[in-house]
């Protein structure tokens, strides 16, 4: 194997891990999804995932990256000491690529409305604008060009290119942000925006509850990067004196903050144009914005800047999503960074274009595809993290700090029992939803308890490992 690269400082690699994190799915997916899912209903909901799910799994992911020291199909199976592990490396590899595929068409898309924005050139008939370029010959070529960018900085390698990227432009999507979110405030008929978004509404949560919980769960799984892989090899290289239960907190907090914040400003700023917020899905950010910022003062100009930030945060989130196939080729077959990176972006170049020509395709592949892979490569860490490693995973999680020793054991617990079994809700969630079952809230509880209560008899006696192991 060759000599890894490392991040050249501890802020370097948190700094990489809340902008791999805090990409599209805060600016692009948050706003929509949220606006669509009942306002605030949806934000405690998701809130509550972060907080629950999201912080305990994303600190489980960068306990095995450390662990393990090298990319998900090596570290994975060096720890399970078995062959599934490659095999869920491989599924979590598989998962950067299908994200990435359609994250990059999604990358395109942006990097055209920026270079429009300055004459406002969608202004007119934004609807029409973006179904003449959102699929075609045309979203092909921005997709290669958005590609090409990513490629160009994991090319430079982990301090060379990616870290020093993400001390640029991370620090500027939050200035940019937060000025564009205090000048929101500033327009008139923002108080039904703030109100929609910002007031919690117990009625519509108790009657959509089962609707809202599956989307909120995949975007606080999205958001955070979590079940693909990505975050566990950023981990693989830290060194051992990095506290990874204050890095855990500091990127999910900020991680957070960030979409909270896109949120204060799309939302607010559609009510004020009279633009319903619930509308447009995927392409919602592009067409109601458009028809915000015709009619505001300076529009081009906040149009601009606007879409300078979302495509700043792409970026860096579309190089954390392309590590880690790239990182698996360097580690696991001794491939030279810069010709792994071609073949990887070469694959992802075909792939991505099939996606930017049919649009059905890339609405299944960028909704339920992506939540349902990134639910079971959580499901998955966490088995391994809770049932296999225990104090393994107990050492590496108190390596470099001395203010978390009593979160340890609680962390654990959660990680062992509470996690699987909400993430095995979740997934019941979705897969009876793509089935058109009607297991109701109390039948799909039951099928993750007991389903969780199986697999952990099963793990503990060994027969699953062994099964799996013998092929």
């Amino acid at each position: 194997m060759s000599d890894r690269d490392s991040w050249i400082s501890n802020l370097g690699f948190v700094l990489a891990a809340v902008g791999g994190a805090a990409g599209l799915g805060n600016i692009w997916r948050f706003p929509w999804l949220t606006a669509g899912n009942g306002g605030s209903a949806f934000l405690i909901v998701y809130l509550l995932v972060v907080v629950g799910i999201g912080v305990p799994g994303l600190l489980a992911e960068f306990v095995l990256g450390r662990c393990g020291r090298q990319t998900p199909t090596a570290a994975l199976r060096s720890l399970t000491g078995s062959r599934w592990g490659s095999w869920l490396g491989a599924f979590n590899v598989l998962t950067t690529l299908v994200i990435l595929s359609f994250y990059s068409v999604v990358g395109g898309w942006i990097l055209r409305y920026t270079l429009v924005s300055p004459v406002g050139a969608y202004f007119g008939q934004p609807q029409q604008y973006f179904r003449a370029i959102s699929f075609g010959l045309e979203a092909v070529a921005f997709h290669l060009l958005f590609l090409g960018i990513v490629a160009a900085i994991v090319f430079f390698g982990v301090s060379g290119g990616i870290e020093r990227v993400s001390k640029v432009m991370l620090p500027g999507v939050v200035i940019i942000l937060l000025g564009l979110a205090a000048w929101t405030a500033t327009q008139p008929g923002t108080a039904a925006g703030y109100a929609f978004y910002l007031s919690f509404d117990a009625d519509y949560l108790a009657a959509n509850f089962l609707s809202v919980i599956g989307p909120a769960a995949g975007q606080a799984l999205f958001t955070l990067s979590l079940g693909a892989g990505v975050m566990l090899t950023y981990a693989s290289y830290l060194d051992d004196n990095a506290s990874l239960p204050r890095d855990t907190l500091v990127i999910a907090v900020s991680n957070t903050f960030i979409g909270v914040l896109a949120g204060l400003v799309v939302i607010p700023l559609l009510f004020s144009q009279g633009v319903d917020p619930g509308q447009g899905g995927p392409g919602a950010l592009f067409v109601a914005l458009a028809t915000a910022f015709e009619t505001l003062p300076g529009g081009t100009l906040v149009a601009t800047a606007f879409f300078a930030t979302v495509l700043m945060a792409a970026v860096t989130s579309g190089i954390s999503l392309l590590e880690t196939p790239v990182a698996t080729l360097v580690d696991s077959f001794g491939v030279p960074r810069r010709r792994a990176t071609v073949v990887v972006s070469v694959l992802l170049a075909a792939t991505g274009s099939g996606l930017a020509l049919t649009s059905s395709v890339f609405q299944f592949v960028s909704g339920t595809l992506a939540d349902l892979m990134l639910t079971v490569g959580l499901f998955a860490f966490t088995v391994i993290v809770g049932w296999l490693l225990r104090g393994e995973a107990l050492a590496e999680f108190r390596a470099g700090t001395d203010h978390f020793e009593w979160v340890a054991r609680p962390w654990l617990l959660t990680v062992s029992w509470v996690l699987p079994v909400v993430v095995l809700f979740l997934l019941t969630n979705t897969l009876a939803s793509l089935a058109g079952m009607s297991l109701g809230l109390g039948g799909r509880a039951i099928i993750a308890v007991v389903g969780t209560v199986a697999l952990a008899v099963a793990v503990k006696n060994g027969t699953w490992s062994d099964r799996l192991s013998s092929h």
